[in-house]
């Protein structure tokens, strides 16, 4: 198929001919957060090895504190839950265990977001957590041929001068670091904060993306893109607000990292129905599906994107096009890519017939 080529999907790809559809799409994931990652179960597995009390008896108790008034009160919980890492390999097996659900997600390709800020600060040594992720991700793509990178975000509630002593620690193992981002806390906390510290970043060649326009208002993208440079935008689903800004991402094509059962769980949206993402892909966004933190928020990749397409009458067009988005706004190497666009179109094609 050529570049520039849209398929053209027969009417019965739709109902459950779709949902098997999007199962075996491959697909790319651009916003994961690792740490979201961390299942209940493992949790308490991490707990009892590394003796680390924790402040639900058991793992359903633990699920049941899992209902978000907002951003904020998810982070509460969440930085909690990180206590249990302490070792590189409980890293390792925290990043594999995501991975493997990715492959079975039918994940090529992984851009996998982690901070060190939240372990320094609990002890862990930043070489600790690199490692362990770098592991998992050179095993899995020995095992299933997932490649992946690696994205480190800067906490934006703590100070620039803390993101730079971040940035500091973490050199010696920069080769196996993509990019850097913005997370945690957003409102408040406005990407121009951070413009000294990427401005560096840039100049050491790294990637660059922010999370903006989830809870925070335009003018946040607005910065994340004029004050930072940033190439993809972390959520983004407020841009909507403002015509001006649409016509710049378009223009831009700047990737908009979307997590929609993120955002009805941490009550952006109310409903998957009310989501705003068919609006943003009409208005000809780069829209992409992703799970954010998963094992909070119900779903990883796949169970985001049926629920999507089905709460909004999307059908098998929209899930190339979402799919597409992804893997052209990666970080991969360019043969690498044309490979993974490869692989869609041959997977799509096999459904025009």
């Amino acid at each position: 198929m050529a570049i520039d080529q849209k398929p053209i999907f027969p009417a019965h790809v739709s109902g459950s001919a779709l949902q098997a559809f999007v199962t075996g799409l491959p697909k790319a994931e651009l916003h994961i957060h690792i740490e979201g990652s961390l299942e209940p179960e493992m949790m308490f597995d991490l707990a009892t090895r590394n003796a680390v009390s924790l402040p639900y008896a058991t793992v359903q108790e633990l699920k049941n504190a899992y209902v978000f008034d907002n951003l904020q009160s998810f982070l509460d919980i969440y930085h909690a839950g990180t206590k249990v890492l302490k070792t590189e390999q409980d890293f390792y097996d925290m990043t594999l265990a995501y991975l493997q659900k990715a492959h079975e997600d039918r994940v090529l390709h992984a851009e996998i977001f982690f901070d060190t800020q939240t372990h320094t600060q609990h002890g862990v040594a930043a070489q600790t957590v690199i490692s362990g992720l770098w592991r998992a991700c050179e095993t899995a793509k020995r095992q299933w041929g997932l490649t992946s990178g690696l994205i480190l975000c800067f906490l934006r509630h703590l100070s620039e001068d803390d993101a730079f002593a971040c940035l500091e620690q973490v050199m010696p193992w920069r080769d196996k670091i993509v990019g850097v981002g913005l997370a945690s806390s957003e409102m408040g906390h406005p990407p121009a904060k951070f413009a000294r510290v990427f401005a560096q970043c840039r100049r050491l060649g790294f990637r660059l993306v922010a999370h903006a326009g989830e809870e925070g208002p335009p003018a946040y993208i607005w910065s994340a893109i004029n004050d930072l440079h940033v190439e993809r935008i972390d959520h983004g689903v407020r841009a909507i607000e403002d015509r001006l800004l649409v016509e710049r991402l378009v223009q831009d094509k700047t990737a908009l990292t979307v997590c929609p059962l993120s955002n009805v769980k941490l009550r952006v949206f109310n409903t998957l129905a009310d989501h705003n993402l068919k609006s943003l892909l009409s208005l000809g966004l780069t829209v992409t599906i992703n799970s954010d933190d998963p094992a909070y928020f119900g779903g990883y990749i796949g169970h985001n994107m049926r629920a999507t397409l089905t709460a909004l009458g999307l059908g098998a067009q929209d899930a190339y096009v979402l799919s597409k988005n992804a893997f052209e706004s990666s970080f991969v190497e360019s043969d690498r890519k044309r490979q993974l666009l490869d692989c869609l179109d041959s997977y799509c094609e096999s459904f025009q017939h």
